[in-house]
């Protein structure tokens, strides 16, 4: 699970150039513009990543102030889409907010602890596009939920991967889909839920032009998992005429276990499925984040949008991560696609 509010210690303060006011603070990968002198290396500190949405409470009034309704007039609903962003600030990289702990109550509370929900702090989740279609069912217990962590949240990662095959493959920006057979019957899910085939759901019209029911009847094990693009899905920064899907991961439910990267591109080959493309790789990964945030960046092809990022993996099969308790599979976003969508 996300991380979306944990407590950390800050590793570094660093001038930013010409500015008397504020400084940056590092912590493991990341690392935010905070007032001089509010923190010093070592402290801990509260740590909101970004997406993360802080609660409308007075711990956090003066985040809502400008949200606020006037005097004696009736309350201003909460905004559903205020999060914490990626900013420049005066030509600073600044990545999630940082805040003291004892103003908070959480002086007691251990390095690494997960405080989300303590202080109340939810995940921003943009608007579902149109035409996904209702609720059938929650999403089937048999297959994970797709989900990736930044590579800045967890560094550790770098070194479980370290010296092994790898591959990164492009993260497409679209809305995420999982398509899986239970008990005999084809189930096409959005990333919380299965939705019921209505008649006019983009997941099921991309399930019958795919012919996806055929290719899991075949291999009726298998979970098939990826990014539905095009029009009508987040601006569609990939320029595409139609909807269409890019497979980024295969999950037997029999081995509860994910095919390897090679496996994934045989299988959708055999069954006329597009898989995400590969950005990058090799056969000994030695990369930083600093490189792999490097690597994030460009533009998808034919167009001059900011592509969203990479995703990085073993390249030769399902590996566990002790670091993040489940596959190891992990995400660099580019700097450049977040201050864009700033």
């Amino acid at each position: 699970m996300r991380k979306l509010a944990s407590i950390v210690v800050v590793d570094d303060i660093i001038p930013i150039e010409k500015a008397d006011a504020i400084v940056l603070a590092r912590i493991a990968g990341w690392q935010c513009v905070v007032k001089k002198g509010e923190f010093n290396v070592g402290d801990t500190a509260i740590y909101l990543e970004i997406d993360a949405v802080p609660p409308d409470t007075s711990a956090f009034s003066w985040l809502w102030q400008s949200k606020k309704a006037e005097p004696g007039a009736e309350p201003l609903p909460r905004p559903t889409s205020f999060r914490i962003r990626t900013m420049k600030l005066r030509g600073a990289l600044s990545q999630g907010l940082l805040l003291p702990v004892a103003p908070h109550g959480l002086g007691d509370v251990d390095v690494g602890v997960d405080v989300s929900e303590r202080l109340g702090v939810t995940k921003y989740e943009p608007p579902a596009p149109s035409g996904m279609g209702g609720f059938r069912a929650p999403f089937p217990g048999v297959v994970p939920k797709t989900d990736e962590t930044r590579v800045q949240a967890e560094p550790g990662v770098l070194d479980e991967l370290r010296g092994l095959p790898w591959v990164a493959t492009l993260k497409c920006d679209g809305t995420s889909a999982t398509f899986v057979m239970v008990d005999g019957e084809l189930h096409c899910c959005s990333r919380n839920q299965s939705v019921v085939d209505d008649g006019t759901s983009f997941y099921w019209s991309i399930a019958r032009s795919l012919k996806i029911d055929e290719a899991l009847k075949a291999s009726p094990t298998f979970a098939v998992q990826g990014e539905i693009v095009g029009p009508g899905i987040q601006k569609n920064p990939m320029g595409l005429a139609e909807k269409s899907l890019r497979v980024f991961s295969i999950f037997d439910t029999a081995q509860a276990a994910y095919l390897s990267d090679r496996e994934l591109r045989a299988w959708c080959a055999q069954h006329g499925l597009e898989p995400v493309p590969v950005v990058d790789g090799g056969d000994v990964f030695d990369e930083t984040v600093a490189s792999l945030l490097q690597k994030a960046e460009g533009l998808y092809e034919g167009t001059k949008h900011e592509r969203e990022g990479i995703v990085i993996r073993p390249r030769d099969g399902d590996r566990f991560s002790p670091t993040l308790n489940g596959r190891l599979s992990f995400k660099a976003i580019s700097n450049r696609f977040l201050l864009a969508e700033s």
